[in-house]
Formats: structure tokens, C-alpha cells, sequence
């Protein structure tokens, strides 16, 4: 199977775009694995199908694949590269869009400038939808980790995510607690985790290791739900800058059921071709 592609990031987290709707393609998770491989196939951090619509009121289906072969339910930076995708590629003409994703419908709107903000949607905040084993509801969670326990906030942005707060992101030990609470069993379907550095009310540095991924230079619905933790916990203002290790968003929430928008850039790298 020949397949091709465009490869983009947001902020360097980085993509393997196709277009499952002017070709046919089948992406499995063994076949999206050997794609995300960096030395074996093209190599990112998720590979991101654009398919026509299981229904009429869409535009476009969205399904993510991190390069572990897993699919997963929302990708923030992958979202404003797929409205650049379809626009460059001529697949809509229009500068809103509505997308079906795994876990819901996201609204991306293209700005100027290369800018494109998505519509990420209302937090999910209930244990037992995020997924997060509690009894009842929290700003904050105690969860064991070595001997000890330490504080974090679980919020869904149509992906499960730990947030916790550091004094420096620099010094932070990412790789080891990132992988150590992504698969904690109080996260049954894992989870993505932020750690958060609070510069001033309106400014957060964030790295964020991702399940199935590993660290990535960005992450955006990391930098939502570190915003949406920072807000809880009376820390945080309305906009916020969220400087991650690839650039920095814009993230704004009016909180309680309001949605988090996220504004950023999307950028094109190069076109090519696989064979699989």
C-alpha cells in the first residue's frame, strides 16, 4: 500500500498528516506504529487520519494514533494541523470547521497569520468520566508515588491528564514521575502528565509526558487542562500564556462549563510518500 502524506507540527510536536478521504487507506495500529517509528518509518508523535464523517452535520472525522500504535481521543496540536491540512489541501473551503473526533465534536476556527484556535470543548471533571478512580469529586488527588504521595488534579479534555505543580519545569524529573503516574492504576485508560510552573497569574512554563509517547515539545490539550487545574485552585487567571518546550498558546476558560479555546500555530514541513 502506497500511502501519502504530509508531515506538520504545532510547536514541534510533530505529525504524520493522511488524507483518508481523496485515497484509500486502511490504518491499522500496526501499520500507524511502523509509521510513527523515527528510525524505521517517517517518525512523530502521533499520526492523524482525516476521514469523511459518520454523520451529516460535521465536516470531517479526526482519528489520532500515537506512534506506539494506540488510538486515542483528542490531540490539541494535531487538531489545528488538520483544519491547515484540509484548507491547503482544498478539502473545505471554509475557516470554520467541525470535526468528529473519538470522543466528541471540536469547532477549529483558521485566524491569521497561520493562527488557528480550537473550541477543545467544556473540562470533564467527574472521576468516572475522565477516567479516575475517586469516590467523589476534587480539585486536588493524593496519589501514592514511591514512598510517598503527592497532590495533582485529574481533568478530562477528551483525554485523560494529570496535572501537578512544580517549582521549576526545568529541573522537573518528567520522564520517570511522567511515566510512573501516566500508568497508575488510578488512571485505568493511563494518562497524559503535566507539570506546571506558575510564572506569574497569567503565565505557566509546561512540559507534559504523554502516554504511549513519551515527553513531546508540546502538548494542547496538556496546556487546557494545566489552565483549567491553575484556575481551580484560584491560581490562575482567565488568559493564560502557556510556554511549553516547542512555543507557547493561548489559552483562555471562563470556567464551569464553558469550553477552553486554545490558539496556536500550524506548520507544514514537507509532502511525500510510503510504502507500506
Amino acid at each position: 500500500m502506497l500511502i501519502k502524506f504530509t508531515k506538520m507540527h504545532g510547536l514541534g510536536n510533530d505529525f504524520v498528516v493522511i488524507d483518508g478521504i481523496s485515497q484509500a487507506v486502511t490504518i491499522t495500529p500496526k501499520i500507524a506504529k511502523k509509521l510513527g517509528d523515527r528510525n524505521f518509518g517517517i517518525g512523530c508523535d502521533q499520526i492523524l487520519i482525516v476521514e469523511s464523517p459518520s454523520r451529516p452535520d460535521v465536516d470531517f472525522r479526526y482519528r489520532i494514533f500515537n506512534n506506539n500504535g494506540q488510538e486515542v481521543e483528542q490531540c490539541g496540536n494535531g487538531a489545528r494541523c488538520f483544519a491547515k491540512f484540509v484548507h491547503n489541501r482544498k478539502l473545505t473551503g471554509k475557516s470554520n470547521i467541525l470535526v468528529e473526533t473519538k470522543n466528541g465534536i471540536i469547532k477549529i476556527r483558521l485566524l491569521h497569520d497561520g493562527l488557528v484556535q480550537v473550541d477543545m470543548g467544556a473540562p470533564e471533571l467527574e472521576p468516572n468520566k475522565i477516567p479516575f478512580d475517586a469516590d467523589k469529586q476534587e480539585i486536588l488527588y493524593k496519589i501514592p508515588f514511591e514512598k510517598s504521595q503527592i497532590l495533582l488534579s485529574a481533568i478530562s479534555m477528551g483525554n485523560p491528564h494529570a496535572v501537578l505543580i512544580v517549582d521549576d519545569t526545568a529541573s522537573a524529573s518528567v520522564k520517570l514521575m511522567g511515566e510512573v503516574i501516566s500508568k497508575n492504576s488510578m488512571f485505568p485508560k493511563e494518562a497524559n502528565v503535566g507539570f506546571m510552573q506558575i510564572i506569574n497569574p497569567s503565565e505557566i512554563n509546561l512540559r507534559v509526558y504523554e502516554r504511549g509517547c513519551g515527553e513531546t515539545l508540546a502538548c494542547g490539550s496538556g496546556a487546557c487542562a494545566a489552565v483549567v487545574a491553575g484556575q481551580l485552585q484560584g491560581l490562575l487567571e482567565t488568559t493564560v500564556r502557556v510556554n511549553l518546550t516547542g512555543g507557547s498558546l493561548l489559552i483562555e476558560w471562563a470556567g464551569n462549563s464553558h469550553p477552553v479555546m486554545m490558539t496556536g500555530k500550524a506548520v507544514t514541513v514537507f509532502h511525500g510518500q510510503i510504502y507500506i
